[in-house]
């Protein structure tokens, strides 16, 4: 028997010892509050809690260890102690997607108990072995201190009430988040609930011979295991190219170790896993097909339609070769980069209930919930209005939550069993399943002429796309038609090519190729500057885009064009700077290329005290959904503390994937739209005559084109612009990254610092150490420590520099800022570290090491 106190309550337990105390905690006691990022790796310190007044991890504590001790969860702090450190987080705008923020806070609490007065140092060693993926850590750091203040003071934290644009309005639901009361999906329950798992490819490539389940089926608690053959509707599916097997059957080949072969539902997770390892599975092993390059010319098909997934080209100008004949200075070289996990702190889960009576309603992270509810419609073989897609804002997701991984499959359970279901994939589970950033390989000419005005670009771009299509030729769509990056370039030549191989699938991450072409590129420019003597600002500010200019497609830019804005902003720090590196972004809004870019909102007035805003896009940290408060308050005047929040299709306000940095703008205009009917009725009625009503608001743009049609080119609505520059110290150690960007105009400060910062990290890591590596299809190692995730004693110092150049068609001149903020910033890393060893670095990761703080 083991006895111990838990928030200050006497406890018994006489079960299993060995399980972990996070277990115990989240199962037996009901304890949400801490979370499971890393799956038991002792990584993350989601779960961490106190015991005997140290902050432990509890995925690696046995409950054995508990034995006689005192045990702390958020909910057993003193009420005022929480509350100053969950409004410090708040204010300071250290909550973000809020998943990591609880244990942060245990933490800080732990730590500010022994030192009171810390100074940044020992802020950053102490809070170092928990982990955050969204906000770059300054701001929790920022948190600390003004907790530390106010617990010294007890001075009270007040949180800004002024919610209009460009005001400080705390994000929306981010005090729940910080005390552990927000529940993301893992953390529901439902009554009856059952529990699945999934059984994958043991090989990237192999024929299935027979699939055998007699022995799961026997086990004790088992409920159903369930085959492709189970499936009652399409059992192909993908946002773009149904080519992705929901589950694979006899006869098929595997296209890479994620592939799913069966699911067992069960009456609980464990029983389920276990079910799942029980299958057996017969194989004809083959050859993976792993390396792009060999891939393209393949006789070996991945898809009957061959290797070749997509292929963009972009020609325009004079004859390339001519031009690069004739240009003063000309750079050639071959640039790469690597594949990249999200590292989402929230791993991917789902529930799925029965709804009506032939129908599922489905809780999900994922990051469009239309194309959910169209999806598994056509998986399930039902119509859409079967299917209720209920959004439960996710704990990060950087574009990897776009493709479907559990949903379908808890909706297919659910839906045969009649009965709830949670789907939950750990964190090797994860990193195996959903899609990755593309690595990418570049052959880049850029020239320019004796004065240093640019004349080509001549690129030739090959992305690794993986088992299946996912958004992969829109990613290399959009690499093309960024090719040339924030510049004016006459003369262009560019072909980008997405290929299938046996590899983890690619798909949409922060920057969506961007980032890649903005390397190889920046590069390309540095050792131009190099080789004729230029100026490496002043070359980049001659040739940088402004009105009139055109970007790589051909699109001719109108107003709003903020990249020599963002250049001024750094220019004295440059010139202040030894040894610095420095790099320009351009970065769409919206998904353009002929695709239309809109949404639907409606606001019900609910009550007097009450307004609903309805909406379709995913709440995932950037903040959409406090933008969208700030600009129902900043159009009607109605106060934020009233306005709340709902994502579900059951309201049918659609919008599309969120995705291409247009959240903001677009629910900007619809709500603008919305509001002008409102503001005309609240003239001469108050909100309880108005109770019951509910307003629509709509904003579509349907006039882009797809690269190489005829006619005026409009591939996007809009853009984005930022300068970066990273500054070296003496020893050649990463000083501080200085980050200007336009973000047209800036409607929440905070919230646009901590999308800078947390982009910054992200970019950073990409630069110098992150990478998912495999070998012949398989991943070397499923552990968050081994991806080169930067922490908080790794992060430099960064200052935001808030650009504002308005743009003609966002809200209050509001451009897109939730990828811009990485886009140059591997560029500029690598740029720095050339220009002080005076070595050209054109692979990504540099491998280099930072200066721990």
């Amino acid at each position: 028997m083991i006895r111990f106190e838990l928030n200050n309550i006497v406890r018994e337990f006489d079960g299993d010892e060995n399980i972990s105390l996070m277990k115990y905690l989240r199962e037996i006691e009901g304890i949400t509050s801490l979370k499971d990022g890393c799956s038991g790796q002792g990584f993350c310190g989601a779960c961490t809690v106190e015991m005997n007044g140290k902050a432990i991890l509890a995925c690696v504590t046995p409950v054995k260890k508990i034995d006689k001790t005192k045990i702390f969860t958020i909910e057993g702090f003193q009420p005022e102690i929480r509350d100053i450190l969950a409004r410090a987080f708040v204010k300071k705008g250290a909550v973000q997607c809020g998943f990591c923020t609880p244990g942060l806070l245990v933490r800080t609490k732990v730590f500010l108990e022994k030192n009171p007065n810390p100074n940044e140092r020992e802020i950053v060693k102490a809070l170092n072995p928990n982990f955050c993926r969204c906000t770059g850590f300054k701001k929790i750091v920022e948190a600390v201190k003004l907790a530390a203040e106010s617990l010294r003071s007890r001075e009270e934290i007040v949180l800004d009430k002024i919610g209009g644009i460009g005001h400080r309005l705390p994000k929306y639901e981010a005090y729940e988040r910080a005390i552990g009361k927000f529940h993301f999906v893992d953390d529901m329950k439902f009554d009856g609930m059952l529990y699945a798992a999934l059984r994958f490819s043991d090989y990237p490539r192999a024929s299935i011979k027979s699939i055998d389940f007699s022995k799961a089926e026997k086990l004790d608690g088992i409920v159903r295991v369930f085959t492709g053959h189970d499936i009652p509707g399409e059992r192909y599916n993908g946002l773009i190219v149904k080519d992705w097997p929901v589950m694979l059957i006899e006869g098929e080949t595997t296209n890479y170790i994620g592939d799913v072969i069966a699911g067992v539902v069960a009456e609980s997770e464990e029983i389920a896993r276990m079910g799942a390892a029980m299958i057996e599975v017969e194989y004809e092993v083959l050859k993976p097909l792993t390396d792009v390059h060999k891939a393209e010319t393949s006789s070996v098909k991945i898809h009957k339609q061959g290797n070749i997934l997509s292929t963009t080209n972009i020609q325009r100008g004079e004859n390339a070769d001519k031009v690069i004949q004739e240009s003063a200075f000309i750079t050639s070289a071959r640039y790469e980069t690597q594949l990249i996990e999200h590292a989402y702190l929230e791993t991917e889960c789902a529930i799925a209930l029965p709804f009506n009576d032939d129908g599922v309603e489905i809780f999900t992270q994922s990051q469009g919930i239309y194309e959910d509810r169209k999806q598994i419609a056509r998986i399930l073989g039902i119509s859409e209005k079967s299917v209720k897609v209920n959004l439960v804002p996710n704990g990060g997701a950087f574009g990897g939550k776009e493709d479907m991984t559990v949903q379908h499959h808890a909706a297919i359970f659910s839906y045969l069993l009649k009965k709830p279901v949670k789907l939950h994939l750990n964190r090797e589970e994860s990193i195996r399943m959903h899609p990755k950033r593309h690595p990418m390989s570049m052959d880049y000419t850029v020239g320019c002429d004796k004065i240093g005005k640019l004349t080509i670009v001549k690129a030739r771009i090959i992305g690794d796309t993986g088992a299946y299509a996912s958004v992969g030729m829109k990613v290399l769509e959009r690499a093309a038609g960024h090719a040339t990056g924030a510049y004016h370039v006459p003369n262009v030549d560019i072909t980008a090519k997405a290929i299938y191989t046996n590899n983890i699938p690619c798909g949409a991450m922060r920057g969506f190729g961007v980032n890649q072409v903005t390397f190889a590129l920046e590069r390309s420019l540095d050792e131009l500057c190099k080789k004729g003597g230029f100026d490496r600002w002043e070359f980049r500010f001659q040739n940088a885009l402004y009105k009139g200019a055109m970007v790589a497609t051909g699109q001719i830019l109108n107003e709003g064009v903020g990249v020599r804005d963002t250049l001024l902003a750094v220019k004295s720090e440059f010139y202040r700077a030894k040894y610095a590196g420095i790099a320009c972004g351009i970065k769409n809004c919206g998904i353009g290329n002929r695709m239309e870019d809109g949404c639907e909102v409606k606001i019900e007035i609910k009550s007097p005290h009450l307004v609903i805003i309805h909406h379709g896009w995913t709440e995932m940290g950037q903040g959409v959904d406090t933008v969208a408060i700030q600009f129902l308050y900043e159009e009607t005047g109605l106060s934020p503390d009233e306005i709340k929040v709902k994502v579900s299709t059951q309201s049918e306000a659609k919008a599309g994937m969120t995705t291409a940095s247009r959240a903001t703008s677009i629910i900007g205009n619809a709500i603008i739209n919305a509001s002008k009917k409102i503001k005309q009725d609240l003239k001469r009625m108050s909100l309880e005559e108005l109770t019951g009503k509910v307003y629509t608001g709509k904003w579509f743009y349907d006039r882009t084109t797809k690269p190489g049609e005829p006619g005026k080119i409009i591939t996007h609505y809009s853009y984005s612009y930022a300068t970066q520059l990273v500054v070296l110290n003496k020893k050649g150690e990463i000083d501080t990254i200085y980050a200007a960007h336009d973000a047209g105009k800036i409607i929440n400060p905070v919230l646009f610092e901590g999308q800078i910062e947390g982009a910054v990290h992200m970019g950073l890591g990409y630069a110098l150490s992150e990478e998912l590596e495999l070998e012949n299809g398989h991943i070397k190692s499923t552990k968050l420590k081994d991806l080169g995730l930067l922490r908080m004693n790794e992060t430099p110092k960064i200052v935001v520099k808030g650009v504002e150049v308005r743009d003609p068609i966002g809200p209050y001149g509001a451009k897109g800022v939730g990828e811009i903020g990485l886009v140059p910033t591997a560029a500029a890393v690598a740029n720095a570290f050339s220009y002080y060893e005076n070595k050209s670095y054109n692979k990504l990761p540099l491998k280099k090491k930072v200066k721990k703080n």
